[in-house]
């Protein structure tokens, strides 16, 4: 079979994955529809099921089929938001910049008014009861976050970003997407960490020793070592963070990012860019069965790799279409 590679195949998401071969891609990354938050106007779209558990027993089956044609050795990231068991809220529907009144739902059965559901807890168990490794739990926290009229609890700023794999060992390139080991947290953090008695050790301080308490033992510089020193006190990359590139964290500070075209929400293209660089190599196949506004179609080329995308909206479709012929020159 020739596989849809760069193509967005429209239709049901199963439908659309159960055309391709087993094991033909080398990672999915995707961000599906949040349970109960919004009406985007097709019929057979996941996300307006009655109850979470119906949202989640959807999903398992969806991504059960993702595992068929997923690499051995391959990895999925699956983006996904909480939402609340909120009696009388509204769905919105936001399709080509109008939005309609999609009446009334109450709270499920088991959910008090105002409970947090934990979508993605349960999304992240389901899975893992389902045969996949839940490798970690990533937080997308969110510098700039959409502003929300409450005052009985925090905004809302992060969601979770799930690493799941088909088998204990698979591939993952940490170097690709390496941070530098010294940034603000690291000095803060020191700051909080170190205690300095300039009184008491002044002759110290003169001769280039930096005092640095672990426990209750002091470490001695380079120059009391005998080693050269880079002018702080310290041999040149002695310290974990002087030059050297550290273990991305899992908390991944990204700004949300508007996209005019698009009057739903879509993620922000560093947030896929991480999930491929570690997850593939260049020349592999990302696959995104919730294809939206096309983001990560767009970084995936951006990283030379190729894409396959499966979207039910045709009007998304035009969008991305429209989006990546623009950033990438594709679908003239």
């Amino acid at each position: 079979m020739i596989l849809p590679l760069n193509q967005i195949l429209f239709g049901d998401v199963i439908e659309q994955l159960k055309r391709l071969p087993d094991k033909c891609v080398d990672i999915c990354v995707t961000s599906p529809p949040y349970w109960g938050l919004r009406d985007y106007g097709v019929s057979g779209q996941l996300g307006l099921e009655e109850t979470p558990d119906e949202f989640i027993a959807n999903m398992v089956k969806v991504f059960n089929e993702i595992y068929r044609v997923l690499k051995d050795d391959g990895t999925l990231w699956v983006n996904i938001g909480d939402s609340y068991a909120t009696g009388g809220r509204r769905f919105s529907n936001n399709i080509g910049g109008f939005s309609k009144d999609m009446g009334w739902r109450s709270a499920p059965p088991g959910l008090k008014h105002k409970d947090l559901v934990g979508i993605p807890w349960m999304l992240a168990f389901a899975l893992r009861a389902d045969g996949w490794y839940l490798r970690q739990d990533i937080i997308w926290h969110k510098p700039n976050p959409m502003p929300e009229s409450v005052k009985d609890r925090c905004t809302k700023s992060h969601e979770y970003v799930f690493l799941l794999s088909k088998s204990p060992k698979y591939y993952y390139d940490s170097d690709a997407i390496k941070t530098p080991a010294k940034d603000p947290a690291d000095d803060l953090r020191r700051k909080n960490s170190q205690t300095w008695d300039m009184k008491n050790t002044p002759d110290k301080l003169r001769n280039g020793l930096r005092p640095v308490k672990s426990g209750n033992k002091e470490r001695k510089s380079g120059a009391e070592r005998g080693c050269p020193e880079n002018g702080r006190g310290n041999v040149s990359g002695s310290v974990p963070w002087e030059g050297k590139l550290a273990n991305r964290r899992s908390v991944w500070p990204i700004h949300v990012k508007p996209f005019k075209e698009a009057h739903f929400a879509t993620f922000p293209e560093e947030l896929p860019m991480y999930c491929i660089k570690a997850g593939s190599k260049e020349g592999g196949i990302v696959l995104d069965p919730f294809f939206g506004s096309g983001t990560t179609g767009v970084v995936a080329r951006k990283l030379n790799r190729n894409f396959i995308g499966i979207e039910l909206n045709p009007e998304y479709i035009k969008i991305a279409e429209r989006r990546i012929y623009k950033e990438l020159g594709m679908f003239a």
